[in-house]
């Protein structure tokens, strides 16, 4: 049987508008995935249905398929994603609205069941994370556009590939692996060389869209359109793999996937082998998503400009303290960032910033008390005084928390293009998910002379957010290189050129496979995206920072 051609046109709720003709027009396809969910995402989207209970969904999917539906109808390419968000069956009806209204006979299907908001009092959005055989049931009744809610997102491409091969519930070798191409396409061009600690390697300015050709034994090749920008190699695949990831196991609705297991090979230019995947029944539990209204936040920064820029600080948080005493607010938070240089040939780079930022449930303690005590500072603070932005009103921020519910509680549903509604059993077979058994690290590498160094000289690494946490991937490009990263980036040493993570639960996982560790840093994040907890709020560039770190390193690897 011929592989099953899998393209992704869109990575998160706001990428490149053009991709989805890009990947119609670039060469052949059998289906194109769409992922726009992210925990943020439902967020927003939440607030959008606030205002107008029609809305809940990704509107700008909506431009581009009026843009490609005829395109897609004309050369038989089947399109799946998430776009719904919180309102899938609103998308459904405006597809077909828009599908009439161009004079184009495509079939809609949809899936629900993700939303259980109405169980969880409190929230703005609670959405469970639904497997692919939703999208499997829509397919294999002639759906040419299916749209999903809250579906993991690698389901986009096991529910294609499972109503292709034929796939059911216990395959789960097969289900691994297209899990693992799912992974790697899901963010669109990180698979490319987007985001990529080696991006000088290549041509990177606009990168191509992936695509993975799906075998029947679940095995797959990652690749691109011929003549797009960026590469593939097993470096941008590996960092792909290990993003948003943690150990061994990587759980998921319909199965678990052994990540310990997955083997990469240059299969030719700009083409990665995946195979050897094993996978295992998935847990009895699916995990639920919920936003929440933390409260209000305001900020202000401050600009210290040349001398004594402790000590302006130390004036701003005196003057500050005293006008916020009267009404403190629950929770205030300062950062003094270093950003300037001494005998600096500009005044930018003679400066530092001092950020506030203020926290409570009442809008009014977190309101025009800051602003007003942070402006009548104009004329009676530091020398210099001035902030990049007025201070405003303060804005709600939110809060994101994940707690698991039994599969058999969600009502997954297909929605068909005829309007039947076919029920989607959850998995018979389910297995309490456990941590891989640490495997024994290589050999040491020999004794040698070595050089104070930074760590992405020899590693490459790629950082990411799960609701609180971060995870930091760090993998080697060679086996010596492998050697010596094993043995020298302990849990210790990482808190240690880390720390931050310091006081903080840190795991590490080993996959020796990928030449790579896992460290998953509990609560860096504190609430999530929403809540802005730190300077990098989703961590994005936590692993570039781990890499920039000095560490004494042989001198035989750099």
């Amino acid at each position: 049987m011929n592989p099953l051609r899998i393209g992704n046109f869109s990575g998160f709720y706001g990428d490149r508008a053009d991709a989805l003709r890009e990947m119609l027009t670039g060469g052949e396809l059998d289906v194109l995935t769409g992922d726009y969910l992210a925990e943020l995402t439902m967020l927003i989207l939440a607030r959008d249905r606030l205002k107008d209970p029609s809305a809940g969904y990704a509107r700008t999917f909506l431009r581009q398929l009026e843009d490609c539906l005829g395109l897609a109808h004309e050369r038989g390419v089947r399109i799946v994603t998430n776009a719904g968000g919180l309102n899938p069956a609103g998308l459904a009806d405006a597809v077909r609205q828009l599908a009439g209204r161009l004079g184009i006979p495509a079939k809609v299907a949809h899936v629900e069941g993700d939303d259980l908001t109405a169980a969880h009092p409190g929230t703005l959005a609670a959405h469970a994370y639904l497997g692919g055989f939703g999208i499997t049931e829509c397919l294999r009744a002639g759906a040419d556009v299916v749209v999903t809610g809250r579906v993991t997102d690698a389901a986009l491409v096991t529910g294609p590939a499972a109503a292709h091969f034929g796939w059911r519930p216990g395959d789960h070798d097969r289900l691994a692996g297209a899990v693992v191409a799912g992974h790697v396409l899901e963010c669109g061009t990180q698979a490319t060389g987007g985001n990529y600690a080696f991006f000088r390697e290549g041509d990177v300015r606009r990168p191509g869209f992936p695509l993975a050709e799906i075998h029947a034994d679940g095995s797959s090749v990652v690749t691109k359109h011929p003549g797009t920008g960026g590469f593939v190699d097993v470096g941008t695949v590996t960092a792909q793999l290990l993003y948003e990831t943690g150990g061994g196991r990587y759980a998921g609705p319909d199965v678990t996937a052994r990540l310990d297991t997955v083997r990469l090979s240059q299969d030719g230019p700009d083409r990665v082998r995946i195979e050897g995947v094993r996978g295992e029944a998935p847990p009895p539990t699916l995990k639920v998503g919920r936003n929440r209204l933390g409260g209000f936040r305001n900020e202000v920064v401050f600009v210290l400009t040349g001398l004594d820029i402790e000590a302006k600080a130390d004036l701003v948080r005196e003057q500050l303290s005293d006008a916020l005493a009267k009404s403190p607010p629950a929770e205030t938070r300062w950062e003094l960032v270093r950003t300037d240089r001494a005998d600096a040939d500009t005044e930018e780079t003679a400066s530092a910033l001092l950020r506030l930022v203020v926290r409570d449930p009442d809008h009014q303690a977190v309101g025009r008390a800051l602003s007003g005590a942070a402006v009548e500072l104009a004329l009676a603070g530091y020398p210099g005084f001035h902030v990049l932005a007025p201070p405003g009103k303060g804005a709600p921020y939110g809060v994101f928390e994940d707690v698991y519910v039994p599969q058999d509680a969600v009502g997954h549903e297909a929605v068909l293009p005829d309007g039947r509604r076919v029920p989607v059993p959850p998995p018979r077979e389910t297995r309490a998910l456990d941590d891989v058994p640490s495997p024994p690290p290589p050999g040491p590498p020999p004794p040698g002379p070595t050089r104070r160094a930074p760590l992405g000289l020899v590693a490459g690494a790629r950082s990411g957010d799960k609701g609180g946490d971060a995870n930091v991937g760090v993998w080697a490009r060679s086996d010596a290189a492998w050697r010596w990263l094993a043995h020298e980036l302990t849990t210790d040493r990482f808190r240690r050129l880390i720390p931050e993570s310091d006081g903080l639960c840190v795991t590490r996982h080993v996959l020796p496979n990928l030449r790579a560790l896992n460290f998953v840093v509990e609560g860096i994040l504190g609430a999530g995206v929403a809540a802005q907890h730190r300077f990098d709020p989703q961590a994005k560039a936590l692993g570039e920072w781990l890499r920039s770190r000095h560490l004494d390193i042989p001198e035989t690897l750099l």
